[in-house]
């Protein structure tokens, strides 16, 4: 089997977000439209896609694109810093609130504010965001002053709001309010020919930063990467090949540079263990907790007391 070098690629460039997938094509053909509007976006899509690579393309070209664009992740943030950051504060709102603080309601005034895994939004907090998108307008914590402001929200998600709504994790009509055009960016594995350019990509900064030079990868190392179904997309796949770039030696890839995975192997702290170390370690567990008492153990295992003794020594527990 030969090795794969390098293909002739010229990827588009969306801001960032590069691709030869005719998919991607079509959707960012989508994204530029929708950029014209003002209407709220939610980009659907897994986990390292892309979403906020996308957000900030749209905000590019968009009318507000001389304006602020600001972003955070709500699944980041503790419910009280959430609200803090998107309102802002008055000094003394809160324990710790020792100065004045400006949320990006009002700094993204006039810009594009984006919210990654909007689903994780407690549901205080959305009753004020729909204040934002219904009236323009907020008070910050710790104020009775109503300030307006002026945002263009796009939101992500890689989760189903609909089914937010019916669990009761996400209001009704804040949903229709943040998913007025639904964008769905679709998954690496589906992106055709973005695999391959992106692996290349990769080794191509990672050649310039680093003493190793990699020109080449085995065939059954390509077939591996091609063949992978990448649940992290885009992020799994930079960090695939930033430790086989990393572990590996010469001008080449090989199966052995990569995650145990791609491999078709468990890693080591996942792996299923032998019986033996499993009955060794169930052992160990009940000795702790029963502070070593055997019979409560063997009682526990559902054996004798000289049967256990002969389970310990046999696995070296004596």
């Amino acid at each position: 089997m030969s090795d794969q070098t390098a293909p002739a690629f010229k990827p588009h460039n969306f801001g960032g977000l590069l691709t030869v997938a005719p998919q991607m094509l079509d959707f960012m053909a989508q994204a530029e439209r929708v950029a014209r509007t003002d209407a709220s976006i939610l980009v659907r899509g897994q986990t390292g896609s892309g979403k906020e690579l996308v957000a900030r393309y749209i905000h590019q070209t968009s009318r507000r694109a001389d304006a602020h664009f600001s972003a955070i992740n709500c699944a980041a943030l503790s419910r009280e810093l959430m609200a803090s950051e998107l309102f802002g504060h008055k000094r003394g709102a809160f324990t710790g609130a020792t100065a004045d603080r400006t949320g990006l309601f009002q700094l993204t005034d006039g810009g594009t504010l984006f919210l990654d895994e909007i689903a994780e939004m407690p549901l205080d907090i959305q009753a004020g965001l729909l204040r934002v998108l219904q009236d323009h307008c907020f008070t910050p914590l710790g104020s009775s002053e109503v300030i307006h402001t002026n945002i263009r929200l796009i939101s992500a998600t890689h989760t189903s709001l609909r089914r937010q709504v019916a669990e009761r994790q996400f209001r009704e009509d804040l949903m229709y309010r943040v998913r007025v055009v639904p964008l769905y960016l679709p998954p690496l594995m589906a992106r055709l020919g973005d695999v391959e350019m992106l692996t290349w990509h990769f080794i191509n900064e990672l050649n310039q930063r680093n003493e190793r030079q990699v020109e080449r990868i085995s065939q059954d190392t390509y077939d591996a990467l091609l063949a992978y179904r990448w649940p992290g997309n885009i992020r799994e796949l930079s960090n695939v090949i930033t430790y086989a770039h990393a572990i590996g030696t010469g001008p080449r890839i090989d199966i052995a540079d990569l995650p145990p995975e791609l491999r078709g192997e468990a890693p080591p702290d996942e792996a299923p263990l032998p019986p033996e170390q499993r009955e060794r370690d169930r052992i160990l567990e009940l000795l702790q907790r029963h502070k070593g008492h055997k019979q409560a153990v063997a009682d526990a295992l559902g054996i004798s007391r000289a049967t256990l003794w002969r389970k310990m020594k046999t696995l070296q527990l004596s």
